[in-house]
């Protein structure tokens, strides 16, 4: 099989397993520009599958596409206050991704659970949240 396909299989089955990557801040701010306050500014955002999840510098907002047709869409808005504890979990050897967990407030399990492919640098996820929980 080329490389070229063989990543194109790849990427696909990562979409169908749920394995979120990266998305450019400028599509970001296109299409979601207007859910941002005054001097709030993107980050870092990542897809999965239909669904979106963005950094900001005051929140983390997850973008949930409802139903068959994707029209119903939710829009949650997550403090960096509110989180509690996350934790990243890197790919080993053999695995394809790494997972981000998120707890709010002094839940006893973590409210978001995300994998992420090859093509998403963790650490930058995790330097993110650290810089803004941390705070």
């Amino acid at each position: 099989m080329s490389r070229s396909l063989n990543t194109i299989i790849m990427g696909l089955f990562s979409a169908l397993i749920g394995n979120a990557g990266s998305v450019g801040q400028e599509e970001l701010k296109k299409d979601y520009g207007k859910l941002l306050i005054e001097g709030e500014e993107i980050e870092l955002g990542f897809k999965l599958v239909r669904d979106l999840f963005i950094f900001t510098t005051k929140r983390l907002i997850l973008i949930d596409k409802q139903g068959l047709t994707g029209t119903k869409i939710e829009y949650k808005s997550i403090t960096y206050k509110s989180i509690s504890r996350f934790s990243i979990e890197t790919a080993g050897t053999f695995d394809l991704d790494a997972e981000l967990k998120i707890w709010i407030s002094s839940e006893q399990i973590p409210s978001i659970r995300k994998q992420f492919n090859k093509s998403v640098n963790v650490y930058d996820v995790h330097n993110v949240l650290a810089t803004h929980v941390l705070k």
